[in-house]
């Protein structure tokens, strides 16, 4: 399980764009974003450059939870 810091999202459309993105990945079984936390879990095998890339070409940015 990967945890995601995600900056930007602003809206529900924006947390819902940043799933997508991120389920989108090969590797990917499931992701789930927080709005409120700006955060994003994901279960699955892809490789943590690819979660990030996702997320940046949506328009946000996103780092690993410390």
């Amino acid at each position: 399980m990967t945890r995601l810091d995600v900056t930007g999202m602003t809206c529900s459309h924006c947390s819902a764009a940043v799933q997508r993105a991120l389920e989108a990945v090969p590797g990917v079984k499931t992701a789930t974003v927080d709005l409120d936390a700006g955060s994003a879990t994901v279960d699955g095998d892809a490789p943590l450059g690819a979660l990030v890339k996702a997320v940046a070409d949506e328009g946000y940015s996103a780092t690993p939870a410390s």
